[in-house]
Parts: structure tokens; C-alpha cells; sequence
């Protein structure tokens, strides 16, 4: 059996499991920085604070060394990284399409859910969805099935070989690979961006002790250009330069990652964003005409698109894990999501969320109360 890793091999077979695109990076021998340079920028940017709290981010080993900054230090067995994306675009309002001052937005990753047999129509800001929380389904777990998948058919094309599979769990920079591999180049909102496919890609790595031959894929040219409408229109000031992320500025930081109060000057700019942000994305001309995917496990649950405020704000623990279960917005936990609903409303400026807050603003969970404080005067102030 063959010992290396063919290309064409691994597109056919990632295509076969349901991924819309892969290839694969060499690891190579020398130093790994002077084939992907851009893992230089990693140490840097966790000295420059960027990382936030996210303190896996910056784990080291006994050499003091980030592991995430190559490959050669986390893996030093691993001799390539097949990349694999799959798009996630829906044919679905975005988040800075007009919309009604009621409702939140979560981002578009977290919106999906098996494909159901009864189509029910689009949830309006105006009413609560029925109790029938459909299958919400988290990409990680869909994901990691068909990378097990694809390793499985690789393992018996050319023999067996050691691999690790990872969906954002892994010590990689995974966009670097990614451009590498071929899937696409980092945009100025550093995503990964696909000429045809745009920036709606999850991504999945396997790491293997393969060698890849030695004609390797040429990276896909940068084509931002001149642009900057990712970079204008966010609204916390993230992208702090074109490739560049302050990711302790980002909303998807703020409203996932983040624990405790929101620091209070970022509140005001976060608009009705309960769960991740879209913006990047959704201004980046690239994805425009990007195709919306027609994978069932990765279909729409409408009733997420623009959700009601209200609604989310009556959840509780019973009715979160009915909604949330095996789906990404568990990472938030309910004292997450409505700390950041509590904001929303805060932003909305409407009155018919005083009661809500008021409530909220001497209940026993002291963040939310402080947020909901923040959102009373904002509200009154209108």
C-alpha cells in the first residue's frame, strides 16, 4: 500500500462524507514558520493581550513554548494536516439586513438542526415558537464524524497511520493550514475565504504521520484587494488592522467566551447580538452570491433566525436545554445568553422591557442584575 498521502485521494474521499472541500498541508522538517509564515504572528498576538480570557489559547509545555504556534511542538509526529470545510450558509436574513428592534441575533453557525419533514414557517419577532424544539445539531459533533469517517477510508486505502481528529479542539491555527491546503486565503476579517464558496466554512483537521508529495498546492492568491468593509463596519473596533483580530473586542467573544460583566464601554456597541456575530461576514462582498448549503444536518431551525427577545428572555434551565441541547449555544450557559439578551434590551430602547428587567435587576444572579441595571437606565433614557 501506498505510505503517502495522494491529493486527489483525499478530495474524492472528503466529498464522499459530506465535506464541500479539502487538501492538505505539509509539515515540514525544518522550521515550520518559514513554509507558513504566518505562524509567527501567533506568539505576538497573545502577548498583545488578544487572546482575552480564553487561557487555552495560550497553553504552553515544559519548554515554555505556545503549543499552538506550530505543529512541530504539539505534534511533532505529525507529518500533514488534511483540512476539510464544509459550508454552512443559509438562504436566511443577515444580520444586517433591517430588522425589528425586538429580536436578537445569533450567529449563523448556531442556527442548525437535522433537516425536518414538516416545514414550519419563519419564527416573527412578535410571537414565542411552539414547544417542539426540532434537532438542533452542533457542527463539532457533525464534523468529527466525518473526519472519523474520512480517516477510517484513508486508514484502509494505504494502511494504517497515526491521526488525531480535531473540530476547533486541536493545537493548530487552523486557518493557516487551511490557506495551505488550498481551501482558501485568511481575509482582513482573518476567516477563511473560498472564491466560490466565500466565508461560511466550518473547518476540520486530521493530523497524520504521512508524508505529503512533494508537489504541493499553491495557495489561493489574497483577494480582498483594497477593501476594508469587514474592517469599517465592525462595530467594536475587533479587527484592529487588515489579518488582525483583537478577539477580547469581539462580539463573539463578549457574548460566548467571555464570563462575568461585559465591560461596560463595549456594551452600547454590541446591538441586539445574543450569541456571536455575523458582521465580518455578512458586509464581506465575497459571500454574496456564496451558495447556501443543502447539507441536512446543517439545515436552518427558522425559529433562531431573528429570534424575539422576550422569548429568549423567559427561558430557563428546563426550556434552555430543550432549545440548546448538542447545540453550540450551550457554550454560553443560560447565565450567558441572558446577560446578553439583558444588553439587547438595554440597546433596543424600548420600554416594554422595563418589567422584564426590573426583574431581573434584583434577582440572585449579580451579573445579570448588573446588566440588567445597565439596560433600565438605557431603556428610561429613551
Amino acid at each position: 500500500m501506498s505510505t503517502t498521502l495522494k491529493y486527489e485521494q483525499v478530495a474524492a474521499l472528503a466529498r464522499d462524507v459530506g465535506f464541500s472541500k479539502a487538501g492538505i498541508a505539509p509539515i515540514p522538517l525544518g522550521p515550520e514558520s518559514a513554509d507558513y509564515p504566518e505562524l509567527d504572528h501567533f506568539q505576538p498576538w497573545i502577548e498583545q493581550g488578544y487572546a482575552g480570557e480564553m487561557e487555552y489559547l495560550k497553553r504552553r509545555d515544559q519548554e515554555n513554548r505556545l503549543l499552538r504556534s506550530s505543529l512541530q511542538i504539539a505534534a511533532p509526529w505529525a507529518r500533514s494536516v488534511i483540512v476539510c470545510a464544509a459550508n454552512y450558509n443559509a438562504n436566511a436574513p443577515r444580520s444586517t439586513d433591517p430588522a425589528s428592534p425586538q429580536s436578537g441575533w445569533i450567529a449563523r453557525y448556531a442556527w442548525t438542526g437535522h433537516a425536518q419533514t414538516d416545514s414550519r414557517s419563519e419564527h416573527s419577532h412578535s410571537s414565542s415558537p411552539g414547544p417542539d424544539p426540532g434537532q438542533p445539531t452542533d457542527y463539532h459533533d457533525i464534523l468529527l464524524q466525518r473526519l472519523k469517517n474520512l480517516d477510517q477510508l484513508l486508514q484502509q486505502a494505504v494502511g494504517p497511520f497515526a491521526s488525531r481528529c480535531y473540530v476547533d479542539t486541536g493545537p493548530l491555527v487552523e486557518r493557516v493550514y487551511a490557506k495551505y491546503a488550498g481551501i482558501g486565503w485568511i481575509g482582513k476579517n482573518t476567516c477563511v475565504i473560498d472564491q466560490e464558496l466565500g466565508s461560511w466554512l466550518f473547518l476540520g483537521v486530521i493530523l497524520t504521520a504521512l508524508e505529503v508529495p512533494p508537489a504541493h498546492v499553491t495557495p489561493p492568491p489574497d483577494r480582498c484587494g483594497t477593501c476594508t468593509r469587514c474592517i469599517d463596519a465592525c462595530p467594536t473596533g475587533a479587527l484592529v488592522q487588515p489579518n488582525q483580530m483583537d478577539a477580547s473586542l469581539c462580539i463573539s467573544y463578549l457574548t460566548i467566551e467571555k464570563r462575568g460583566p461585559v465591560p461596560e464601554p463595549l456594551r452600547s456597541l454590541m446591538g441586539r447580538q445574543v450569541f456571536g456575530c455575523d458582521i465580518c461576514q455578512d458586509v464581506c462582498p465575497w459571500n454574496r452570491r456564496a451558495p447556501a448549503t443543502l447539507d441536512p444536518e446543517l439545515s436552518v431551525r427558522s425559529e433562531l433566525v431573528n429570534p424575539a427577545l422576550a422569548w429568549l428572555a423567559e427561558m430557563d434551565a428546563e426550556s434552555f436545554r430543550r432549545w440548546f441541547r448538542q447545540s453550540p449555544i450551550q457554550r454560553a450557559k443560560l447565565s450567558g445568553l441572558l446577560r446578553n439578551v439583558a444588553i439587547a434590551m438595554g440597546n433596543s430602547g424600548l420600554a416594554s422591557y422595563l418589567p422584564k428587567l426590573r426583574e431581573w435587576s434584583i434577582g440572585p444572579d449579580p451579573v445579570l442584575a448588573e446588566a440588567a441595571q445597565w439596560a433600565l437606565a438605557r431603556c428610561r433614557a429613551q
